[in-house]
């Protein structure tokens, strides 16, 4: 049952909002307060959650390039509150708010990074408050991944520009701890997602700046003494990195949006056992590269289960082709079937971010709509069904769990 006292801290809250919204400023810029929905979720206390279950959810919203809109949302289990723009009402004193484009946010200890393309910047929260704790300046960053308390994050380097002559990408790495800039390597063009395994990171290469002469590449990085050892061929314009269960990697392709179509790739690094690094070489005894005709544009793994879908689109037919599946990795097929069992996907515009909860599987799914106002966050149970749906912030994208 809902907690009687939510509506009227709701009212309590809205009239503050309101107070805020005529009366405070960044210099002449209005400051627009956070507003809260109460959600068809059942109240349940902190204290009777499960050690795997999510407390909560956040939601990066990218914002349109040029626009300074991007802002995070925060989905409250507990209270079945979803918070609209929960960073400019924690951190009041901010200029612009949070920034222009968010492209990633991830969870690492007890703080909170949201990575911001065209602000280039990694802003640093506390997990708990939102409460903004520092910045890392990084040009054109993508991506952030963690390892042995060290944040590292992809970056583009040069400015935002289609250009033959774009410069080549960067992975930066990061001290936790004091948010200084300790190392960075030099890897192929527009770097995107990547993973870490058994002391190597595999980043994607998309040389999307040099369209339509995309790269085609997955970066190896030695993390001991950070230099780029090798590049593999795996597929044309590659995205995202998933690793999964078994260390393999799952990279989705965006192909020309011509002629090459995107498909999904699976690479398997076979990694020496010693300990020791080859000097000079290459880190592989073998690795194997396996290519598959479904076309992923973000994707989940669970166990055994990849929940995906595929919304890209096509410069001849000048329209989106758009597709939702669940793929068992174990024996991948092309034939998927949709986790939505409904028929409300009919009601999605434009899948733009998805998201499983490890706990009761439900599955969030993100529609960004027309791209220049607010976006849908829907969920749906593991069987399917749609169980709710809340208003976002502009371009839905980005999601992450918070446990106590």
């Amino acid at each position: 049952m809902f907690d009687k006292n939510i509506k009227h801290r709701l009212l309590l809250c809205m009239v503050v909002s309101v107070v805020l919204l005529l009366t405070s400023c960044r210099g002449d810029e209005i400051i627009f307060p956070a507003e809260y929905e109460v959600l068809p979720m059942e109240s349940k206390e902190l204290s009777s959650f499960a050690q795997n279950e999510p407390i909560g959810m956040y939601l990066l919203n990218e914002g349109n390039m040029g626009s300074n809109k991007a802002t995070i949302d925060y989905l409250d289990f507990s209270k079945g509150i979803y918070i609209r723009n929960i960073y400019g009402e924690r951190n009041p004193n901010v200029i612009k708010e949070l920034g222009d484009v968010g492209n990633d946010i991830q969870v690492y200890g007890n703080r909170l990074y949201a990575v911001i393309n065209c602000s280039h910047k990694v802003e640093v929260m506390d997990l708990y408050t939102c409460r903004r704790i520092g910045q890392i300046d990084i040009p054109n960053c993508r991506y952030i991944r963690f390892h042995q308390d060290k944040a590292y994050i992809s970056s583009y380097v040069g400015p935002v520009s289609i250009a033959p002559n774009a410069q080549l990408g960067a992975i930066f790495e990061v001290d936790t701890a004091t948010l200084r800039i300790t190392r960075e390597v030099t890897v192929g063009y527009q770097p995107e997602e990547f993973e870490i395994i058994d002391g190597y990171l595999y980043v994607a290469n998309s040389g999307g700046y040099c369209a339509p002469d995309y790269d085609s590449t997955l970066s190896v990085v030695d993390l001991t003494d950070f230099r780029q050892i090798k590049k593999i061929p795996v597929c044309v314009n590659p995205h995202r990195v998933r690793k999964d269960q078994y260390n393999r990697l799952w990279i989705t392709s965006r192909g020309d949006h011509k002629d090459v179509q995107p498909q999904l790739t699976c690479f398997s690094p076979i990694t020496n056992s010693s300990s020791e690094r080859p000097i000079g070489g290459t880190p592989f005894n073998s690795h194997t590269v396996a290519s598959y005709s479904i076309s992923p544009s973000e994707m989940v793994i669970m166990g055994d289960s990849m929940y995906f879908y595929g919304a890209y689109w096509n410069d001849e037919t000048m329209s989106n082709q758009i597709t939702y599946g669940v793929l068992n990795i174990q024996y991948p097929i092309s034939n998927t079937q949709s986790f939505i069992t409904d028929g409300t996907e009919q009601n999605i515009k434009i899948p733009y971010g998805i998201q499983v909860n490890p706990y009761n599987g439900d599955i969030y799914i993100t529609d960004a709509k027309n791209y220049v106002s607010s976006g849908q966050l829907h969920c749906y149970s593991r069987e399917g069904k749609r169980k709710w749906s809340v208003r976002t912030g502009d371009i839905p994208a980005h999601m992450c769990f918070v446990y106590r």
